[in-house]
């Protein structure tokens, strides 16, 4: 049972890695057909208007990041080597906490580069790789969480079917299903984003090449690539909204079904714990999101930017924390 969980936890990973990079090169290898050669590089401006804070940012988000690597690396190494934490639950936990590390690793250092030095020039093709990773990454984040709503499911509402229905070949699947669609959703978006002619301004007014400001700096239409991100980000977040509310809908009138009340409140913690990391990444993403649309007029630059920038370095820091405080054999396999 150990070693197939642990072929699942690898193949999953190694398939994420090499199916990325796999989409980038041809993506990243018509760049410089489609741009000036003379103006190869991007100045990421930090928080526009917040220049002289800069360097009282870098301290907690120095502080968060570092939480967010150490708590997610901890998690990673325990699952990995406890092998009475290989199960479907843990093993997506873990791939969780890799895709954490690897989705705030992607912007961070250069933020803090920015925010401590004030450089923040960006090659282009630097900058849409860093873009495509943070897109992709969100993707298969939300993918993760609809299998970790789906795992619970499982276990409470149908448990004497749970080593059936969640077997290693079922796991692989859904995980190759979720970096697919992942690659799917962004692929696309990232194509039309680097086919835009950028022959004026290359400052942007943003801590990382997110999407839409990155967009706003092309000489052409940047409008059917925006139109795109809202409505597939709209798509694969209601569709996995949608289904992650029915599971604990049902996952509730299973539990308060139960005649013991402690096997409630065991059932309860559990999932409350989902919730919470689901709470914390959909509602300040969504937030994001239409804030950017909304733009300058509604919302200060400023205040999206600073949103956008924490948003990928808060929910890798808590999600540890949460799971690593209300999970007991996670902690048991820390004191151990």
């Amino acid at each position: 049972k150990g070693r197939c969980g642990e072929r699942v936890c690898i193949l999953v990973m190694v398939t994420t890695h090499s199916s990325f990079c796999s989409v980038i090169s041809p993506v990243m290898g018509s760049l410089f057909n489609h741009t000036l050669l003379n103006t190869a590089t991007f100045i990421l401006l930090g928080v526009p208007g917040l220049e002289a804070a800069h360097l009282w940012l870098a301290v907690p988000l120095s502080a968060m990041y570092s939480i967010a690597l150490l708590g997610n690396i901890i998690i990673v190494t325990v699952i990995w080597t406890d092998s009475a934490l290989h199960e479907p639950m843990y093993h997506f936990l873990c791939i969780l906490a890799a895709v954490d590390i690897v989705m705030s690793t992607s912007v961070t250092p250069k933020i803090l580069t920015i925010f401590w030095s004030g450089n923040g020039i960006i090659g282009f093709a630097a900058c849409f790789i860093q873009m495509y990773i943070v897109h992709a990454s969100t993707a298969v984040e939300t993918g993760l969480l609809l299998a970790m709503a789906f795992d619970r499911y499982i276990a409470i509402c149908k448990p004497l079917h749970y080593q059936t229905i969640l077997t290693p070949r079922t796991m692989i699947g859904m995980g190759m299903g979720i970096i697919a669609r992942a690659i799917t959703a962004v692929t696309p978006m990232t194509w039309m984003v680097v086919h835009l002619p950028y022959c004026a301004s290359h400052e942007i007014p943003h801590s990382y090449c997110e999407h839409m400001a990155v967009a706003k700096l092309a000489c052409a239409d940047y409008m059917p690539s925006s139109l795109y991100s809202l409505i597939v980000s709209f798509i694969v977040v209601g569709i996995d909204v949608t289904f992650i509310a029915t599971s604990y809908s049902l996952i509730l009138r299973a539990v308060f079904s139960l005649p013991s009340r402690d096997a409630r409140v065991k059932a309860l913690s559990t999932c409350g714990s989902h919730v919470s990391v689901m709470v914390l990444y959909y509602l300040p993403a969504m937030v994001s999101i239409y804030m950017a649309w909304l733009g300058e007029d509604i919302v200060p630059l400023h205040t999206q930017v600073l949103l956008a920038d924490f948003y990928l370095v808060i929910p890798p820091m808590l999600n540890p924390l949460i799971y690593g405080l209300k999970t007991k054999r996670i902690r048991d396999g820390l004191g151990s």
